[in-house]
C-alpha cells in the first residue's frame, strides 16, 4: 500500500489558551493516518503554554518570546514543516474545531492533482453551525477588494462541489511544501489581515490553483461582526488592502476605487452623518492607516500608536 502524505498542522497561539486547548482536543479525533500538530505560541502571558504541556504531553511548542503576528508566526510553523519533512501543511486557526475527516477530504483533492498548491474547507461558524463564513474567496481586481464568498448562507448547493477559487481563509488553509518553496512565505509586512489573499495570488502566479473543497468541514469561533466593530481590526484591514494592491501590482483603477469610491466616501460619510459619531475610533484608526500605508510603514502597529489613534 501506498504511505499517506506527511502533514504538518500549524496551530498558532496568542493568548487565547481555552481556544488553543478545546482545538487540540478536536484535532486528537481526526482520522487521517499521517500527521502531526506543531503549536506556534507568540509571546502568550495567560498561561498557555504551561495549560498546553500539562494537557498534551509531548506536543511540539515553539515559543517565539514575542507577538510576531499571524503571518510571521506561522512562518516559523512552515520552517518547522520543512524541517520534518513535510508534504503538506496546513495553517489553522486555534479558534476552529474539525471534523474528523475533514483531513482526508482535503489530501483526497489536492493529493489527486499536482496542479493544485492550496486547499481550503467549508468553514461555519461554531455558533451557528449550518451558516457559511467562508466557502473559499474572490478577488474583485476592478474594485480591488476581496471578498469571501457563501458568507452567511444557510448550508446549501455550495457544500457539495469542489470548485476554484481565488484564495482561501487562512483560517483553514493546506499548502503543498513545493508550491510553498516556489511561491515562497507569508509576507511578515501584513501582520495580520490580507496575508493569505496576497499568498494565495503569488501562489497562482507560480502555476498552481486554489481550490475550495466543501465536504471538509469546520467550524470558527468568530462573530459575524467582530472585525467590523474593532478599531484595530479596521487598522489592519484597511493598511493592508493597500499593502495587497501595492504586492500583487493591482492597476490604477483598483487603487482609485479603493481610495476615492470606498476610503473617502466611508470617511466623510463618518465624518459628517449624524448616526455614524460612534464610529469616530474606527475614522481615526483609518486615517492612520491610510497615512501609514502611503508612508509604507507596515508590520505591527505599537501600542503607543494606538493609544494615539
Amino acid at each position: 500500500m501506498m504511505s499517506s502524505p506527511h502533514v504538518v498542522i500549524i496551530v498558532l497561539n496568542w493568548n487565547r489558551k481555552d481556544d488553543t486547548l478545546a482545538c487540540l482536543e478536536s484535532l486528537r479525533q481526526v482520522t487521517y493516518p499521517d500527521f502531526e500538530t506543531v503549536v506556534v505560541d507568540n509571546g502568550s502571558t495567560d498561561g498557555s503554554v504551561p495549560a498546553i504541556r500539562a494537557r498534551f504531553p509531548g506536543q511540539p511548542v515553539i515559543e517565539t518570546g514575542e507577538n510576531l503576528g499571524f503571518a510571521e508566526g506561522n512562518n516559523v510553523g512552515l520552517r518547522y514543516a520543512r524541517e520534518r519533512g513535510a508534504d503538506y501543511a496546513l495553517l489553522l486557526n486555534n479558534d476552529v474545531e474539525v471534523a474528523p475527516d475533514f483531513l482526508t477530504r482535503l489530501i483526497e483533492v489536492i493529493d489527486a492533482d499536482p496542479s493544485i498548491g492550496v486547499v481550503g474547507p467549508m468553514i461555519y461558524y461554531f455558533d451557528l453551525p449550518d451558516t457559511i463564513w467562508s466557502a473559499g474567496g474572490h478577488i474583485d481586481w476592478a474594485r480591488g477588494r476581496s471578498s469571501m464568498i457563501g458568507v452567511d448562507e444557510r448550508h446549501n448547493e455550495r457544500s457539495h462541489i469542489t470548485r476554484e477559487v481565488d484564495f482561501v481563509s487562512g483560517c483553514a488553509l493546506l499548502v503543498r511544501m513545493s508550491a510553498l518553496e516556489k511561491a515562497g512565505d507569508l509576507d511578515s509586512r501584513f501582520f495580520m489581515y490580507y496575508e493569505e489573499t496576497e499568498w494565495c495570488v503569488r501562489i497562482r502566479r507560480a502555476g498552481y490553483r486554489i481550490m475550495h473543497v466543501p465536504q471538509a468541514k469546520i467550524w470558527h469561533k468568530i462573530k459575524p461582526n467582530a472585525r467590523a466593530d474593532s478599531p484595530l481590526a479596521h487598522y489592519y484591514m484597511t493598511r493592508n488592502r493597500l499593502l495587497f494592491l501595492k504586492a500583487t501590482g493591482a492597476g490604477v483603477r483598483s487603487w482609485l476605487y479603493t481610495l476615492l469610491c470606498e476610503y473617502l466616501r466611508t470617511l466623510l460619510s463618518w465624518t459628517l452623518r449624524p448616526k455614524w459619531r460612534g464610529k469616530k475610533p474606527q475614522r481615526r484608526m483609518m486615517l492612520r492607516a491610510i497615512e501609514d500605508a502611503l508612508q509604507g510603514r507596515w508590520g505591527q502597529l505599537s501600542t503607543s500608536q494606538v493609544s494615539k489613534g
